[in-house]
């Protein structure tokens, strides 16, 4: 059902509500988890490294609504479970239990498939497809208890479309896709909300990691799109809970793929080959 957006709307939806953001330190996971802050939610998130969840506090704490919000953070891999499970446990007993997960920690490494070491495929299924199931395994006895909740899963536009140079990557962005898909039809009896997220290609420290060592083709392809700030896909993912949304799709540019979906693979095709001609000139 389509909500109308009020200038307070997201004010109402979020004022009070507890939420957790896994990959909370850094790019879509901390542009949300400020957005949540800024609209009256108490946060907490989860990352691996001290020195930038002491920074992403900081920043969080600064777009807080009411001197009333709480926050606080985890030192966690959420690619293993027993660290997930560590995350979800000091959030219930320091803020109570979530009433809001956003599932953002995730990993990127693009290459020719042939060349990808079988330890990259291995990674990015640990950190970005079991990273997602551990946390909201964690979490979903006590929201199925509750009745309530909503968890959001970040996937990708490589999560639903093929793209060259992300065999690796692709392939645990579908996974994530195949888990919300199920995890939405089992949870909606239950009165707990299940969405998932497709962004583009977003001004992120990801982002920045793998544009060095995208193959030529993959660049041919993914520079032809527009990037979008993390700002933008936060707003999206908010508005997107608050509508009740299954599928958040930031950016026009996003909508389009997805309704074009198979469809592009020619035009993918025609911009790999004539990258390939031009890489064998050079060469």
């Amino acid at each position: 059902m389509f909500i109308p957006l009020r200038a307070n709307s997201l004010d109402k939806e979020f004022k009070g509500k507890i939420a957790l953001v896994t990959g909370g330190s850094s790019g879509i996971g901390l542009a949300t988890a400020q957005a949540l802050a800024k609209n009256g939610s108490h946060v907490w998130i989860v990352a691996r490294r001290i020195e930038f969840l002491d920074t992403a506090m900081k920043s969080i704490q600064a777009s807080r609504k009411n001197a009333d919000q709480r926050f606080g953070f985890t030192v966690a891999d959420v690619s293993v479970a027993d660290q997930a499970s560590m995350a979800v446990a000091q959030v219930s007993e320091n803020l109570g239990i979530p009433d809001l997960v956003i599932n953002s920690a995730g990993e990127t490494h693009p290459g020719y498939v042939e060349k990808l070491d079988l330890d990259i495929f291995r990674w990015l299924i640990e950190v970005n497809y079991l990273g997602t199931v551990y946390i909201t395994k964690a979490i979903l006895p006590s929201m199925m208890e509750r009745h309530s909740g909503h968890i959001v899963n970040i996937s990708s536009i490589a999560g639903f479309l093929g793209v060259f140079g992300y065999s690796a990557y692709s392939a645990s962005k579908y996974a994530v896709r195949g888990f919300s898909d199920v995890l939405r039809a089992e949870m909606k009896p239950l009165g707990v909300h299940v969405s998932i997220v497709f962004p583009p290609d977003t001004d992120t420290p990801q982002l920045a990691y793998e544009n060095p060592i995208k193959p030529l083709e993959t660049k041919a392809i993914s520079g032809k799109g527009k990037i979008l700030s993390p700002e933008a896909v936060a707003k999206a993912i908010l508005v997107g809970i608050l509508r009740k949304q299954y599928m958040i799709l930031p950016g026009l540019e996003g909508k389009l793929i997805y309704m074009l979906g198979s469809i592009l693979y020619p035009y993918m095709d025609f911009l790999i080959a004539n990258t390939r001609k031009k890489k064998s000139y050079l060469v």
